[in-house]
């Protein structure tokens, strides 16, 4: 699965009104139920006065878990929505909990999805989104009159340089994206004639945050 992986690398909070209703949305990353259901429990305390936190979550790269809860809402109003965003949105290993005060004014179902579903999408936009890439990290080892070669195709391809030593060899440690892994080991070994070494291959995810690529 080389499509990039999207999920929340930092939670936040959001917040709507829809008819004096508040809709609270709080977000964050998890990678397991447990964190998950702590999550919630956090929440609920936080909002102890409150008559609802409805919430859903996805964990897994293809969404291999999926809950969620009106909390008291009618049924399919609340908690279904909140999930819809995250499938619409293709965010994984995130939840959200929208916490709803009651304003005195009935919404509605049609009223209460979309309330649940634009705090939810508040919530979202208040985090920090990442996309994780699959790819290998991998060291190249070559010689100096190879390494202005390897350096441009580097750059052509986009491809970040984790680390670069220079010995009597200089040894480059990149991190490749999986759909253009074979093309590029290729390109490699044609423009140092077979001279270049490529050690150390590990699958990862990686991703580009403030500017700095962090791999997971």
């Amino acid at each position: 699965m080389n499509k990039p992986f999207r999920t929340v690398y930092t939670g936040g909070t959001g917040e709507i009104t829809e008819k004096k209703s508040r809709f609270i949305a709080s977000v964050a990353p998890v990678l397991s139920e447990d964190d998950a259901l702590e999550f919630i429990e956090q929440i609920k305390k936080k909002y102890w006065d409150a008559r609802h936190n409805c919430y859903a979550y996805v964990i897994g790269q293809n969404d291999d878990i999926q809950r969620c809860s009106d909390d008291g809402e009618p049924s399919k109003t609340a908690g279904r929505p909140i999930l819809d965003v995250l499938l619409g949105e293709e965010i994984h290993n995130t939840i959200i909990v929208v916490t709803r005060y009651f304003g005195g004014t009935l919404l509605g179902t049609g009223g209460l999805v979309r309330a649940y579903q634009s705090a939810a999408k508040e919530g979202l936009s208040c985090c920090n989104i990442i996309e994780k890439i699959k790819g290998q990290r991998v060291t190249v080892t070559t010689d100096y009159n190879g390494n202005g070669k390897i350096q441009y195709l580097i750059s052509q391809s986009g491809i970040p340089i984790l680390d670069t030593e220079f010995t009597n060899m200089v040894k480059i440690t990149i991190v490749i994206p999986n759909d253009i892994f074979a093309d590029f080991i290729k390109k490699t070994i044609e423009v140092t004639n077979g001279k270049a070494q490529i050690t150390d291959a590990c699958e990862v995810y990686f991703a580009t945050i403030s500017g700095k690529v962090e791999l997971f």
